[in-house]
């Protein structure tokens, strides 16, 4: 069976929200399945010195227009979030968690939360936030509510972020086919091809 494709992403990513409505389908028309990864750019830009995009002169101005006219382009709800960027341990712990235990709920709940907060501007760095939505999903409430707080949810998030890291993962998303990384959004037509030939 062909390898699983790697999905990197932070949940304030909206390139990474973008690249989450496409990429399983991208992988289903090769006959693939895809390990979604969540992270956290914070922790990244530590290594990298990046900065979060908003605060970037020029480009960040640039990037509001951007964003809203690939949302429209991919038909997909999209307001900038009136917090943004944010910290995002609380939706990849909750992630994480279920991902152990249902993988592709947890998948579902990865779109909830994207979309709850790039379309319905749903602060999702509140752990009380994630953890509504989480039971929207199917989720007992009180459930995830503790496992935000688990000291083993902690230690599997740090220990994906320390991985993605060690990986060469810089941004989100970050995309990896059978060892080739592709970073951003505006690659899935590279990664497309890429699955189709297998390399050029």
């Amino acid at each position: 069976m062909a390898n699983p494709i790697d999905f990197y992403f932070d949940f304030s990513s909206p390139y990474g929200y973008f690249a989450a409505s496409k990429i399983e389908d991208i992988a289903a028309r090769h006959g693939r399945t895809v390990n979604w990864r969540p992270i956290l750019l914070g922790a990244v830009f530590k290594v990298t010195g990046q900065q979060p995009l908003p605060t970037i002169p020029l480009k960040g101005d640039y990037s509001k227009r951007d964003l809203e006219r690939t949302a429209k382009l991919l038909n997909l709800p999209f307001k900038l979030p009136t917090k943004f960027p944010i910290s995002t341990q609380s939706p990849a712990r909750a992630f994480y968690y279920l991902n152990n235990r249902d993988p592709a709920l947890a998948k579902r709940l990865a779109l909830a939360l994207y979309v709850a907060y790039f379309a319905d501007d749903v602060d999702i760095s509140s752990p009380e936030n994630t953890a509504d939505i989480a039971a929207h999903a199917g989720v007992d409430k009180t459930e995830m509510t503790a496992a935000l707080n688990d000291p083993a949810v902690k230690d599997r998030l740090r220990h994906e972020v320390d991985a993605a890291v060690a990986l060469g993962v810089f941004g989100s998303p970050y995309i990896v086919v059978d060892g080739e990384p592709f970073w951003g959004s505006d690659r899935l037509d590279q990664v497309e091809k890429w699955l189709s030939t297998g390399g050029w």
